[in-house]
């Protein structure tokens, strides 16, 4: 009896791993969550730890978290560049995070849950095990509503950077309640303690902007302008009609990050997938700015730009203005059900790693719908910078 308990046992595991090789997935898994569970996989970033050990988080969204009360991070860790993933911590209270390395410790920055406080977390055993933000001495940075993602934290003049967006607004509707400020702290300071931390002006948008088309600016990116001498926040910006080119907006910070300041004639700019998150970071080696973003053909389009998320494109910059298509990454036909988006990355040496919120078929059938994650991935870019690479 036991013999033949084992000779099922092994076919059934040999049957679930040919069912499971029937789905072709554009990367390697990290997490999977099918669709019938309602907690989607959201908000993936990606760290390089000195030891060479990639650090991912992501967090879960969707009817059957509790993102509204006490949003849950999990952290996962590799030690073959990828190849295969252990999961080492679950973090109760973390949300909309970004990973960061800083004087050898990993960092995690984002807020308590969705619209939360903003909160940071350290390790200092390679993603093993978490600090507490319980009290202003130990992470709690800023009490109150807040919004972000995983965009890049940036040293520039001595100082930690990040942006956030202020979300308590008289209007609180999607888009509307989102002002932008930025974050920063001495390099040497301690990050946990909050009295650390410096706080820019809050800057509220105005339905007005783009001929009355604007809905909203969120997600941005902390970039140093190299051409112009000049720290930007750049976001992404949602429009009404949610058709036509993508931009997004360029808000100038000042040096020591008390100001931030915008220019509505001169601050929205063309941008490669600029109405969907996007990661923008600066390669020494190649002089150029990178993005992995969401493209979409104007004559392809059926749905709102915001929602067209089937296709990821590498891109790059010389100036932060003419952006140039280099290559098609990732791309599927169907628009609904399929979805390559928020992606975070980083450069290894001439490769680029990232991790990507995936909406794609698993053994179940579809995603809910291309927004509606099940699966975090992990792509390596190979020679991301060599033209003639295919």
């Amino acid at each position: 009896m036991k013999r033949l308990g084992l000779i099922v046992l092994t076919l059934a595991v040999v049957a679930c791993t040919a069912t499971a090789q029937l789905v072709e997935l554009p990367g390697t898994v990290v997490n999977h969550s099918p669709a019938s569970k309602g907690k989607y996989l959201g908000s993936p970033s990606i760290c390089i730890l000195p030891n060479g050990r990639y650090v991912v988080s992501h967090d879960y969204f969707g009817p059957k978290t509790k993102e509204f009360e006490t949003a849950i991070t999990e952290i996962f860790v590799s030690d073959d560049k990828g190849i295969s993933w252990r999961k080492t911590a679950t973090l109760r209270g973390q949300f909309w995070s970004s990973l960061f390395c800083h004087k050898g410790d990993v960092y995690i920055f984002g807020t308590c849950r969705h619209h939360g406080n903003i909160v940071l977390r350290r390790s200092s055993d390679n993603g093993e095990s978490w600090t507490n933000p319980y009290n202003a001495e130990n992470g709690l940075i800023i009490e109150g509503e807040y919004h972000t993602a995983p965009t890049p934290v940036i040293i520039h003049n001595g100082r930690i950077w990040k942006a956030f967006e202020y979300a308590t607004h008289k209007v609180r509707k999607w888009g509307r309640r989102y002002s932008a400020m930025v974050l920063s702290a001495p390099v040497n300071a301690d990050l946990l303690d909050a009295k650390s931390w410096r706080r820019s002006n809050i800057l509220y948008s105005n339905p007005a902007w783009l001929g009355g088309d604007f809905r909203g600016w969120l997600e941005g990116n902390i970039v140093y302008d190299r051409a112009n001498k000049q720290l930007l926040n750049i976001l992404r910006v949602n429009t009404s009609k949610g058709v036509g080119e993508e931009q997004c907006a360029r808000v100038e910070v000042s040096p020591n990050g008390k100001k931030i300041s915008f220019d509505t004639e001169k601050g929205f700019m063309p941008f490669p997938g600029g109405a969907k998150k996007f990661t923008i970071r600066y390669d020494e080696r190649t002089a150029k700015y990178w993005t992995l973003a969401n493209t979409t053909e104007a004559d392809k389009l059926v749905i709102k730009n915001d929602k067209t998320r089937n296709t990821l494109t590498l891109c790059s910059s010389e100036d932060l203005v003419s952006w140039r298509h280099e290559r098609v990454i990732i791309a599927h036909p169907d628009v609904k059900y399929h979805g390559v988006q928020y992606v975070d990355w980083q450069f290894d040496g001439e490769d680029i790693v990232a991790v990507i919120r995936t909406a794609w078929e698993d053994n179940e059938g579809n995603a809910h719908n291309q927004h509606d994650s099940n699966y975090i991935l992990f792509r390596r870019i190979e020679k991301f910078a060599d033209a003639n690479y295919k």
